[in-house]
C-alpha cells in the first residue's frame, strides 16, 4: 500500500492558480475571500479560498472535496 502524500503549504494564489487549471474562474473578491467557481450545464460549484499566504490543512482539504479535482494536484512533489 502506498503511503498518503503530504499536502503542500499553498497560498490562495497558489490554490486559485489549481483551480483555475482545472476550469474554475474567480467570480468576486469579497472581504478576505475569493470565490471560485466552476460551470456545468446541470451545475454549479463555488468555492470560497481564504486569501491567506498560507491556509491550513483542513482548509485545504475542504477546498478539494469540495472541487473534485484529484489530490496529487496539492500534493508534495518527490
Amino acid at each position: 500500500m502506498l503511503p498518503d502524500l503530504i499536502l503542500r503549504v499553498l497560498s490562495a494564489k497558489e490554490v486559485c492558480k489549481i483551480l483555475e487549471e482545472g476550469g474554475f474562474v474567480e467570480v468576486r473578491v469579497r472581504g478576505s475571500h475569493i470565490m471560485m467557481q466552476l460551470r456545468t450545464d446541470d451545475s454549479t460549484v463555488t468555492i470560497p479560498v481564504p486569501n491567506y499566504k498560507e491556509l491550513r490543512v483542513g482548509t485545504l482539504q475542504a477546498i478539494i472535496r469540495q472541487s473534485g479535482l484529484p489530490r496529487s494536484l496539492f500534493e508534495v512533489d518527490e
